[in-house]
């Protein structure tokens, strides 16, 4: 079983790098895509033309990293395995099969959801309340893209994904913070967290007990990988 995973660039990525690398005998690649939709997209038709994959052997996909949430049920820390990600009222299925096989073997509690993907920050709480009206549990800006992609090509595909941060409370308005590309440009990000220090250090303290529990799950992924 040959498993890519992919998880955004900086901070995630290190933190399933670092679960990963406890893991013994892991043939798991792990990939650094970009933060946003359409730079995923891109990134990952370029990434395709050069992938090495085996014409006798099933392509796995596994996209990690955090997620905001759209319901009060739902906490930092949380992990949850997307059952179907929503964007613009198109809606895609992860695979069943294998969101299985991954909740078998993670030592955590984790919840099936429905997610959906936003094509900018989603920092208010009165638009992540309203937007967990759809049905949606949680909120990333990767996941449609990512799962859209790799599906048409013939991968298999689960996305798992730990709760950074609440609907009860406005984070920092970071949109600014990204480039075109999906590359964090450091000095808006600075500045968008100097404007707002107390919403600031809430997103420092939830992505920093998100980053721990991701990669503590990843240490669990030896039996997928």
């Amino acid at each position: 079983m040959r498993v890519f995973i992919f998880v955004p660039q900086g901070a995630e990525y290190k933190a399933v790098c670092n679960g990963l690398s406890r893991v013994n005998n892991t043939s798991s690649q792990v990939i650094s895509i970009p933060v946003g939709g359409k730079a995923v997209t891109k990134y990952l038709q370029e990434w395709y033309k050069y992938v090495n994959l085996l014409k006798d052997s099933q392509p796995y996909a596994l996209v990690m990293g955090l997620c905001g949430s759209l319901k009060p049920d739902y906490h930092v820390g949380d992990v949850v395995l997307y059952e179907s990600c929503i964007s613009q009222n198109q809606v895609l299925y992860c695979d069943n099969d294998y969101i299985n096989q991954l909740k078998s073997c993670l030592k955590q509690k984790v919840s099936i959801v429905k997610a959906l993907t936003s094509d900018s920050i989603v920092f208010s709480k009165d638009e992540k309340i309203s937007l967990g009206k759809s049905g949606a549990c949680v909120v990333d800006m990767e996941g449609f893209s990512a799962l859209e992609f790799l599906s048409s090509i013939g991968f298999k595909v689960a996305m798992l994904r730990v709760v950074s941060d609440g609907c009860k409370h406005d984070l920092p308005n970071l949109n600014s913070a990204f480039s075109p590309e999906g590359a964090i440009l450091p000095l808006p990000l600075a500045l968008g967290m100097l404007r707002q220090p107390i919403a600031a250090s809430r997103l420092i303290y939830g992505s920093l007990r998100g980053l721990k529990v991701l990669e503590d799950v990843t240490k669990h992924l030896v039996h997928i990988s």
